[in-house]
């Protein structure tokens, strides 16, 4: 059986790796000159780094059991630091225990997050009426409902933080379904938010826990796209850099890719007996436009914000008193220009031991509609980032090295109705004989979830090609 695979980020490779172990015959084709897409490392005054994504969410097993089967099992290395802090109400505060995506237990856990006025509203949600999403399982913005039951304020001050770290978008625009399902879960059957909180969390406790929540890798999480690519090659695949698809078409035996390679046509010289599509939601509806009309549709409503990381590097010696922690999440109502910060060397000992007389912290900036800050120059940018950081933790220092690095258009936002947005485009993907989709558009933005993604898509590739399932 032979597969294309288009576009070479985690979801792809993580796609091509399946199918090569259930035998097929697989051609990676990326448009870019590089694979990973946002998983990539680099280098700031000599010491090697994550530019992009830095760690592995543990709890799932996909993305770990990727870099194990890759290699990568001694590189694996957890946080040498846990919890985090928020910056806020001019402080840089510790984040507050039993929530859920931000959402509280109760006005106790909180902590000085919130004024006195925000905890009491808090306690006054047990005489709101019972919560009600409708018995068809009705989306919502996860801010507008939790603002409904809790007040704003837990909402601009813990919600939309921890949103903002994952989406860079807003949460009163979020779908609740989507970004936290466990939660709309348990809100459908318990008598009020807080319960539904409090349910979650008890459930999760009761989940037997042998691994840190999040895992880094020695060396940066940049490195697992090439150790799958490396493992896909041995295997008999291809990956082919340079190679952007720009049509696909059914002929009587499978499909046919065409597209440019440099600066010479393919010539449809790619045929396969089936396609996995794996490029943000944009690219994908372009391609899918003739063969899935349907699902090309459904794919162009789901918009991108754009953000940017910037990596600074100090000398110890020239920082007074260097910051502790892990680092911090920044409420946009705040009104600063990051929306985090994380203290690399200091959560992640393979940084700190590559030079232990520096340290390396990241900012992100940007958010859902600020495309513009991006457009500032690099300097710009530093600049701004340093200004937020003396005013948070009072840091002055002037850093040795930088680096810029910007995702435009880089995270999908999982507006309400989400989920069922995906089923639509799934189901219309499903008719057409050979086709798969996969990405972060899809069932979520971390690794773990566009590795599911990919292996999900090459495991139904596999049982249509098998005559094991699907519409033919």
């Amino acid at each position: 059986m032979r597969v294309i695979v288009v576009g070479g980020g985690i979801s792809g490779l993580a796609a091509a790796h399946r199918l090569t172990e259930g035998g097929a015959h697989v051609t990676v084709l990326e448009a870019g000159q590089r694979l990973g897409g946002k998983l990539m490392t680099g280098s700031v005054a000599g010491s090697t780094v994550d530019l992009g994504a830095e760690s592995l969410l543990a709890r799932r097993p996909e993305a770990v059991d990727l870099a194990r089967a890759v290699g990568l099992t001694g590189a694996l290395q957890p946080p040498a630091v846990a919890g985090g802090a928020i910056w806020t109400r001019g402080a840089v505060r510790p984040m507050p225990a039993g929530h859920v995506m931000g959402v509280p237990d109760g006005p106790g856990t909180v902590g000085e997050v919130l004024s006195a006025e925000g905890r009491a509203r808090i306690g006054e949600e047990a005489d709101l009426p019972p919560t009600d999403l409708g018995t068809d399982g009705t989306d919502v913005a996860i801010g507008t409902f939790v603002a409904e039951r809790l007040g704003r304020e837990v909402v601009d001050r813990l919600v939309e933080p921890l949103l903002g770290g994952v989406y860079a978008g807003d949460a009163y625009r979020i779908s609740l379904r989507a970004a936290v399902p466990q939660l709309f879960e348990a809100v459908r059957s318990e008598p009020s938010l807080l319960a539904a909180v409090r349910a979650v969390r008890q459930r999760a406790a009761a989940a037997p826990v042998d691994a840190p929540v999040f895992m880094g890798v020695s060396g940066g999480v940049g490195r697992l796209p090439q150790a799958v690519a490396d493992a896909v090659r041995a295997a008999g695949g291809e990956i082919v850099l340079g190679a952007d698809v720009r049509g696909l078409r059914r002929t009587g035996h499978g499909w046919q890719v065409t597209g440019t390679h440099g600066s010479h046509a393919l010539h449809a010289v790619h045929e396969a007996d089936a396609v996995v599509i794996a490029v943000p939601a944009p690219a994908a509806a372009r391609l899918l436009a003739e063969q899935a009309p349907a699902a090309a549709t459904g794919l162009s409503g789901i918009a991108y914000a754009s953000m940017a990381l910037c990596t600074l590097a100090f000398r110890r010696a020239d920082i007074a008193e260097p910051p502790t922690g892990s680092g911090f999440l920044v409420p946009p109502v705040d009104g600063r220009t990051i929306k985090a910060s994380t203290f690399a060397s200091n959560k992640w000992r393979w940084i700190a031991d590559q030079d232990p007389g520096l340290f390396v912290l990241r900012t992100s900036v940007g958010r859902l509609g600020e495309e513009a800050l991006l457009d500032r120059e690099d300097g710009e940018l530093v600049d701004l980032s340093l200004h937020d950081l003396k005013e948070a933790v009072g840091l002055t220092a002037t850093p040795v090295d930088t680096a810029v690095t910007r995702w435009h258009a880089g995270l999908p936002q999982y507006a309400v109705g989400h989920v069922d947005r995906v089923a639509a485009v799934r189901d219309a993907v499903a008719r057409v004989p050979g086709l798969a989709v996969c990405g972060a558009a899809y069932d979520g933005l971390g690794i773990a979830a566009c590795v599911a993604g990919g292996r999900q898509a090459a495991e139904q590739t596999l049982a249509r090609a098998s005559g094991g399932q699907g519409r033919e």
